[in-house]
Order: structure tokens, then C-alpha cells, then sequence
């Protein structure tokens, strides 16, 4: 902790910092918090423009960080699934916030956030400037 409230220290957790800035890494912390366990190619689908190589790196480095897991199953054909872990959740609620805040920015500019969701099909109900209460 450090001495100065009004400092923020970062170093102790600059490791989780360098993870979880990566383009995708929040965009998977969220779609696993929204959709629940996802299978890799449901994944894929739901981030569009993220490629396999891509996504596979950033699970794992999400993995080592404790906020995903993958669960396999012993099935022909092989089935694995991803999920947030405890500490993942609790990181989805944490930037919770940060995509309220998002969004609203977006509002205020609503041509942008109507292109910006058009090309990501970022909200599930196809609206993607109308806020909806509880949605994020």
C-alpha cells in the first residue's frame, strides 16, 4: 500500500497490467462474463476480427493470470470450454464501470458508437446506442 493515498502505485500488479491491456483481453473478460462458457470457435464468432492465433495467446495469458480457466471434456469430438474464474468475474465488475462509462461517451457521439458497433456487433440486441438498464 502506499504511504500517499493520493499515489497510485502500480508496480505490484504491473504483471496483470501488461495482460489485461492487450487489445483483447478485456473483450474476452466481458463476452465470458455476458455469454458464460464459451468454446473457442463460439468465442471467435463473438469477437469478430480476433484472429485464432491471437485468441489462443491471449486465453493463455489469461489462464496464467488466474481469470480464465478451460474446462475439457472427454468426448469424441473433443469439446473444451472457457469461463471466467472467481478473480476473473470480479475483474468484469471492476470494469464494469469503464464500459458504462464507455458506452455513454459513445451515446453522446452517436454516429461513432452506431459504426463502432456495426462493425463488432458488440450488442446483443442490435441496439447498440439505446441504453437498456443492466446491459453492458
Amino acid at each position: 500500500m502506499c504511504e500517499n493515498s493520493e499515489t497510485l502505485c502500480v508496480c505490484a500488479f504491473g504483471g496483470i497490467l501488461t495482460t489485461i491491456s492487450k487489445k483483447w483481453a478485456l473483450l474476452i473478460i466481458n463476452k465470458l462474463g455476458t455469454k458464460g462458457r464459451l468454446r473457442f470457435n463460439d468465442l471467435m464468432a463473438e469477437l469478430e476480427g480476433v484472429s485464432p492465433g491471437t485468441l489462443s495467446d491471449t486465453l493463455k495469458e489469461l489462464q496464467e493470470e488466474h481469470l480464465v480457466d478451460r474446462e475439457a471434456f472427454s468426448e469424441i469430438p473433443p469439446r473444451v470450454e472457457y469461463f471466467l474464474t472467481k478473480e476473473g468475474t470480479a475483474l468484469r465488475e471492476a470494469i464494469i464501470p469503464l464500459l458504462r462509462w464507455a458506452s455513454d461517451r459513445d451515446i453522446q457521439n452517436a454516429g461513432l458508437c452506431e459504426e463502432r458497433c456495426r462493425r463488432r456487433k458488440c450488442v446483443p440486441n442490435g441496439n447498440p446506442c439505446k441504453k437498456s438498464k443492466g446491459s453492458v
